[in-house]
């Protein structure tokens, strides 16, 4: 599968964004998927997973409550909805893509074994 990233700019620190990934290949609902994101010289940061076949979603803490990840299969497209952006949510942005049918230890084997996009950069100004 091939992951394309888009969506990402300059905000200010309360704005909203809407990043999205689309992803080429068939049988994109039983993908999982994520996003992850990385500041140069710091390691990648899981930020948001929905499982293929329930669609069970999953957020890092330092998101939750202001980040909502879905997936419209019927356009092979992912998005991540950022509210409340904070400075500290500058990063580039990584979509990642696994065949994967369980619901459970999403995050982890998107990491480790999913194909990943080229990244969309998201900056918040303070």
């Amino acid at each position: 599968v091939q992951l394309v990233e888009s969506g990402g700019g300059l905000v200010q620190a309360g704005d909203s964004l809407r990043i999205s990934c689309v992803a080429s290949g068939r049988s994109f609902s039983k993908y999982a998927m994520g996003w992850f994101r990385q500041i140069p010289g710091k390691e990648r940061e899981f930020v948001a997973s929905i499982s293929g076949v329930s669609g069970i979603a999953d957020y890092s803490e330092s998101v939750k409550g202001r980040f909502t990840i879905s997936r419209d299969n019927a356009k092979n497209t992912l998005y991540l909805q950022m509210n409340s952006l904070k400075p500290e949510d500058t990063a580039m942005y990584y979509c990642v893509a696994l065949l994967y049918y369980a619901d459970q230890d999403v995050s982890v084997n998107l990491a480790d074994f999913g194909s990943w996009g080229q990244g969309t950069q998201v900056t918040v100004s303070s």
